[in-house]
């Protein structure tokens, strides 16, 4: 199953700054080294944001649940990177209540079939 309304996925700007690509963040420091060698930059964080909304239209969810915020699925699938690299992400969605499109919670490197 993919995730719903996957065309619409809102990634945000302050998600990929503040949190994916910020090295000082307390949760996202490794999030932000892993991503910045592979070629993802603060000043085109938009790149960052496309691949991983590229990413979750070809994944299938591998995990959906339904929580008091709302849908929460898991999204295992391959990364394309500025790096030329392709790597293996998993990343989290909610559709939050009363809401049709997900947004991105987070993201991180992941092996499939771990």
């Amino acid at each position: 199953m993919q995730l719903p309304n996957v065309d619409a996925a809102i990634v945000s700007q302050e998600k990929i700054i503040g949190y994916l690509l910020n090295p000082l963040h307390p949760d996202g420091a490794g999030k932000a080294q892993f991503f910045e060698a592979m070629g993802f930059r603060v000043d085109q964080w938009n790149v960052l944001a496309n691949a991983l909304r590229d990413m979750a239209k070809k994944a299938q969810i591998v995990h959906g649940i339904d929580s008091s915020h709302g849908g929460k699925y898991i999204v295992d699938g391959v990364l394309e990177t500025p790096s030329g690299r392709k790597v293996t992400v998993r990343s989290v969605w909610i559709v939050d209540r009363d809401e049709s499109v997900p947004r991105l919670v987070t993201a991180y490197p992941h092996r499939l079939g771990v």
